[in-house]
């Protein structure tokens, strides 16, 4: 069950996605299974050259388009270096952010349009979409003052962005878990312990897939 799989991590500033990558990666592992935990932006050398752009505050105010072209750009190179290559060999890949990051972002909270950021990946990125997206679904307020304790008040340019703009993201995230319904694995992440969190992961994964070897 466990090869081949391709499985998002998505959610809000502050959500925890880090955290509950490496416990699924660690369980995985420890059942066998050859993972591989990536990250967007970046992935590639490429792709963590565009991140610095992208969440570095020198780079001021992008336009929404630029933005989305960067983030293409660099989906390009990671699904086609990392992410297939690894799928190819049978591994596992879970990914801190990705196609739906997008959406949500330069999509909705920029206004493109999430039918524009879709067309641009369906013309360029063949079968990119993930087996599954955990969405750890966390208000924006109690994510940011994550980010702030974290970031020790020093956040980057997207975490520093309005709380109207971060609330569009959770808005967006929530419309994506409806219109992909297949897909998405919600998870109420808010006042949960990581523990806790994982549990839900892990019997959701084991209900869509069979449990996990």
């Amino acid at each position: 069950m466990t090869r081949n799989l391709f499985i998002t991590f998505e959610g809000p500033e502050g959500s925890g996605k880090s955290t509950q990558i490496n416990k699924l990666c660690e369980y995985l592992k420890s059942k066998g299974a050859d993972v591989l935990i990536t990250r967007e932006p970046g992935g590639t050398f490429a792709g963590d050259r565009i991140r610095s752009i992208l969440i570095d505050k020198s780079s001021g105010d992008l336009e929404p388009e630029t933005e989305l072209f960067l983030m293409a750009a660099q989906r390009n190179e990671h699904f086609k270096k990392v992410i297939k290559p690894a799928l190819d060999k049978g591994k596992v890949v879970l990914c801190d952010r990705y196609f739906d990051s997008s959406m949500a972002y330069q999509g909705y909270a920029r206004k493109i349009g999430m039918e524009r950021v879709k067309k641009l990946h369906d013309e360029f990125l063949q079968d990119y979409l993930p087996s599954s997206t955990i969405l750890l679904s966390i208000s924006p307020e109690t994510g940011l003052n994550r980010v702030k304790e974290r970031a020790q008040k020093n956040p980057d340019r997207i975490e520093s962005e309005s709380q109207d703009f971060h609330l569009m993201v959770s808005e967006a995230y929530e419309k994506l878990a409806k219109i992909y319904p297949e897909r998405f694995i919600k998870i109420i992440a808010d006042n949960k312990t990581p523990d806790d969190i994982f549990e839900e992961i892990l019997k959701a994964i084991n209900e869509k897939y069979g449990k996990l070897p």
